[in-house]
């Protein structure tokens, strides 16, 4: 049977150059396809001591925690944070109130003293302002709190918080994404040339830092100077050599014609390319990566056609990751030419997957990786993945210090 999801180098070629080209259009113009969205946080890297109430609002699970720099070293206080299943934000006529509520009360269990900032990883669009806060551009995920659309998150959060905890005065709050949180956290592993965040879980982003005077689109009256983060917001890239399931897949879902990237890559979708492969009934329906990974794992358990079309699925997805990577690193080295050592800091439980019997994800997204830059003539750039526990909360914690 044909492997329609094979990708010859060629392609993988084709489609690097094709997101080298979207996000080079993504840094000059307002509303691409790969959207490039400036934070404008300028983190510093140099943090000695310091401490920071860090918050994490990802889809629906909240956590809060005290982070501490002991000679440049983030301490997290508790270990992981504390932890709080939000899914009541889901609730019709669910009130800003109600939500901040919900989130102080996670915050007066932490001791944190008499004045902190606030560095929160807020995994929602929304547009990075001047000041470090954030505009709500929408939710997702099924939450639709209406009255915090188009109106800064943090600021009213903090205004919140020193009204109703009287022990501790909250004295700014930085709001980022959390690829931007994994970038930033990847600042502490130092000696790189250029960094880089990944995600590539339920769904699939890139961050990275580019030079001020390459971002065309930013406003004529700012003083920008040095690196600025970026969100590409690279899930909503259009690659070339998608697949007619990946044209079903998408005219199924409640977004389509867009996310066509993260709809072929993340771990919300591998499940339902599978499922119109075969068009049948025996997969359920809340099919996803980890189903896929389970059929690599445990594969007498299953047909062997199921078990080779998973695994083709699973590579591809790795494959797409590698060309998007090789993509990003093409456009860092055209901005600055100097670049040897790329730090990766990488999240997402499909990333870190592995395929017992066969080559884990991670290293199959290096392999290809390194092939490609050989390939377009770059033997000599070296590319360190690393896998950062609390990635969210330190990077939080290092815009809320900087």
């Amino acid at each position: 049977m044909k492997n329609i999801f094979e990708l010859k180098t060629k392609q993988l070629k084709e489609i690097a150059l094709s997101l080298q080209a979207k996000v080079e259009k993504g840094l000059s113009e307002a509303n691409t396809e790969i959207q490039c969205i400036p934070t404008f946080i300028n983190p510093n890297t140099e943090i000695k001591e310091g401490k920071a109430l860090v918050l994490d609002l990802g889809g629906t699970n909240y956590r809060a925690a005290l982070i501490e720099f002991v000679d440049g070293k983030p301490v997290i206080h508790p270990e992981n944070g504390w932890k709080k299943d939000l899914s009541v934000m889901k609730t019709p006529g669910f009130t800003r109130e109600q939500l901040f509520k919900e989130i102080a009360d996670l915050i007066s269990e932490l001791s944190l003293g008499e004045e902190i900032p606030i560095g929160y990883c807020f995994s929602y669009p929304a547009e990075s302002l001047s000041d470090g806060d954030a505009k709500l551009l929408r939710w997702t995920k099924g939450v639709n709190i209406q009255e915090m659309i188009d109106e800064p998150v943090g600021k009213p959060l903090v205004e919140y918080l020193n009204t109703n905890l009287d022990k501790t005065k909250f004295t700014t709050a930085k709001v980022i994404n959390d690829t931007v949180a994994s970038l930033f956290a990847g600042l502490t592993e130092q000696g790189y040339d250029a960094y880089i965040g990944l995600i590539v879980g339920t769904g699939t982003n890139m961050a990275t830092f580019v030079p001020a005077d390459k971002v065309k689109k930013l406003p004529a009256d700012g003083n920008y100077n040095g690196l600025i983060p970026i969100n590409l917001e690279s899930g909503n890239f259009y690659p070339p050599h998608l697949t007619i399931v990946d044209e079903k897949v998408d005219a199924a879902s409640d977004s389509r014609g867009a996310q066509r990237f993260e709809k072929a890559v993340s771990g919300m979708y591998l499940g339902e390319i599978m499922k119109y492969v075969f068009s049948t009934t025996e997969f359920e329906d809340k099919f996803d990566a980890q189903k896929l990974t389970h059929i690599l794992n445990y594969s007498d358990m299953y047909k062997e056609k199921y078990v080779r079309t998973a695994r083709q699925i699973y590579k591809r997805s790795a494959q797409l990751v590698a060309s998007s990577l090789a993509g990003m690193i093409l456009t860092l080295i055209s901005q600055n030419n100097s670049i040897k050592k790329v730090q990766l800091t990488a999240e997402g439980s499909l990333f870190w997957s592995e395929d017992r019997k066969g080559k884990n994800y991670k290293d199959m997204v290096l392999d290809d990786l390194q092939k490609l830059l050989v390939s377009f003539g770059y033997n000599d750039i070296q590319v360190h993945i690393s896998q950062m526990d609390n990635a969210n909360l330190i990077g939080s914690a290092i815009a809320a210090l900087s």
